[in-house]
């Protein structure tokens, strides 16, 4: 059994697909299958089911691969305790992101983190929160940025900023309204929301506390796009909820359409988080210093109320 097998074993379970696997992995497909075969025939043990499209992982065959994860992790760590040692910040490093921050934060400090450390293989990918949980925990991410506070006992939440919610309440809802949002003014029959699934739609409810959709609204739509929700507000459907820093490129008529909240603000709390035994804490704490340097110029908001996007766990 080698290292290199179990690579290729986690890419076969990962892409349910052979030719994809090796693809990924840079060997031919006639190499990673005959690799696979020959691990599963030293276990005695047949670890994916080949009759069946997309392959299927087999009973024994989800152990093997949750294993296979656990020595491979540990088999990378060597080699970041080495990094460590020697103050190292340079190497593939995956990054998780939540799609509602990902539009607005990542052209903010992309440039100046990858010029700044170039050494670094930035790997970006977007994820519900749910899922950045379960991929930290199983060590296919390294770290990840998510609204917070989540307090699981097992992940690290480091603070990178506090982003207040915005209203975008177009002319004819205003008078719903004072100058200033409170939260009780809010309607929820006349909010347009995220679709299931995104922790800025929950911190939304959040605010709105124990206020409840009625069955009788005429009107219902919950979409994954900030654009779609601002688009249908202008057409008079419903008025939304934006993070802060979607609205610093809104053109000036949208602009126009723009109610801050009354003190303290409802805002969401955003953090670089990875699991406590992480051991590329060198470039977890570059990514920290350069996000955390360009956002302070960028919200100066500090009266905020902070709103958990979920039930906390244990």
């Amino acid at each position: 059994m080698t290292i290199t097998q179990l690579l290729y074993v986690l890419a076969v379970a990962e892409h349910k697909n052979f030719t994809l696997a090796a693809e990924k992995t840079f060997v031919t497909q006639p190499t990673l299958s005959m690799q696979i075969q020959k691990l599963e025939e030293e276990l005695g043990v047949q670890i994916f089911d080949r009759t069946t499209k997309p392959i299927q992982i087999t009973t024994i065959g989800e152990v093997i691969v949750k294993q296979a994860q656990k020595i491979v992790n540990e088999s990378d760590r060597i080699k970041d305790i080495i990094d460590q040692e020697k103050g190292y910040v340079g190497g593939e490093f995956k990054l998780g992101i939540i799609p509602t921050v990902a539009p607005t934060l990542l052209p903010m400090f992309l440039k100046t983190f990858l010029n700044r450390h170039s050494k670094v293989q930035l790997i970006l990918e977007e994820y519900t929160t749910e899922e950045i949980i379960t991929r930290l925990n199983s060590g296919y991410l390294d770290a990840a940025i998510v609204a917070t506070p989540l307090q699981y006992n097992d992940i690290v939440e480091r603070v990178l900023y506090y982003e207040p919610f915005v209203g975008y309440i177009p002319s004819e809802f205003r008078k719903d309204f004072s100058v200033e949002i409170e939260p009780n003014q809010l309607d929820v029959d006349k909010l347009l929301l995220l679709q299931d699934g995104h922790c800025f739609r929950d911190g939304i409810i959040n605010i709105c506390k124990n206020k409840q959709i009625t069955s009788g609204r005429q009107f219902m739509l919950e979409s994954g796009s900030f654009e779609t929700l601002i688009q249908l507000s202008k057409e008079g459907l419903g008025y939304t909820l934006l993070p802060y820093l979607h609205t610093l490129n809104l053109n000036r008529e949208d602009q126009a359409n723009l109610m801050q909240f009354k003190d303290p603000k409802p805002a969401r709390e955003i953090s670089l988080v990875y699991t406590s035994n992480e051991l590329k804490i060198q470039i977890i704490n570059a990514l920290y210093d350069v996000i955390v340097g360009i956002i302070r110029g960028a919200i100066a908001f500090q009266d905020v109320k902070i709103i958990s996007p979920k039930k906390q766990k244990n």
